[in-house]
This record gives C-alpha cells, sequence and structure tokens, in this order.
C-alpha cells in the first residue's frame, strides 16, 4: 500500500482528462503507463507512487460490455437486413473488435485508476481496537 499522504494530496487533475489520456491522476502531465497496460512504478514528473493503483477487472468488464453491445447489433442488424455468408461476419466484425476493444481497454483501464485516486478508494480494512488483536 502507498503511504498515505501521496493518496490524501488534493487532485489537481481532472480525472477524465486525465485517466483517457493514460497521464498521472494527480499532476496530469506524467505518463501513467510504461507499456500498453501495464502501469509505470511512479509518475515521473510528481512522483505520486502507483502502488495503490488496483484497477482489478473493471476495465474488461465495461469494455467487453460496451463493444460487445455494438458488434452484436451491428452483426444481428447486417444478418437480418443483408445475409450475407459467414465469412463477410469474420472478415468485418473480427477486426473491427479488436480496433474498439484495446484502445478503450487503455482508456477504461487509466479512468478507473484516476476516479480512485480522486475518491481516495482503497482496500477495505476492519476497524479492530489494538488490544483485541491477536
Amino acid at each position: 500500500m502507498a503511504d498515505a499522504p501521496s493518496l490524501r494530496a488534493a487532485p489537481a487533475a481532472d480525472p477524465v482528462k486525465a485517466g483517457l489520456s493514460g497521464r498521472c491522476p494527480r499532476c496530469g502531465r506524467g505518463k501513467l503507463f510504461s507499456g500498453f497496460l501495464k502501469l509505470a512504478p511512479e509518475c515521473p514528473r510528481c512522483r505520486l507512487d502507483y502502488a495503490f493503483i488496483d484497477s482489478g477487472d473493471g476495465p474488461t468488464a465495461f469494455v467487453i460490455l460496451l463493444v460487445g453491445f455494438v458488434i452484436l447489433g451491428g452483426a444481428l442488424w447486417l444478418e437480418l437486413t443483408l445475409a450475407p455468408p459467414i465469412w463477410v461476419h469474420f472478415v468485418l466484425w473480427l477486426p473491427l473488435t479488436l480496433i474498439l476493444s484495446l484502445p478503450l481497454l487503455r482508456m477504461m483501464k487509466g479512468l478507473l485508476v484516476a476516479v480512485q485516486y480522486r475518491n481516495k478508494a482503497a482496500e477495505g480494512r476492519l476497524d479492530v481496537p489494538p488490544e483485541t488483536r491477536a
């Protein structure tokens, strides 16, 4: 878990703009990712430690739902109006699925990280008095 002061610092960046562009949720200028979906260890500008970040499967679930709705709707419409051969569906919808899902996955991960930072979200902890701890 990251140090508490970095999580309590007031965010200066707009979380939507910073998240969708893959920038630091605190300063909005440093890079959030060191690879396509791999997070950098810290912001190169403001030195915010990214150890607190845990987006889990949230971005994947959102992208599957959004892209699946678009692709399935388009495929059903095409099938019911033109009834093309099956190879047309493969040639059209498989590349379109990749073209839509890969950029959206990165953008949604950045957005969820920025919102997590903005709302100071962290793992749940039990508030147990020290005398009852084992």
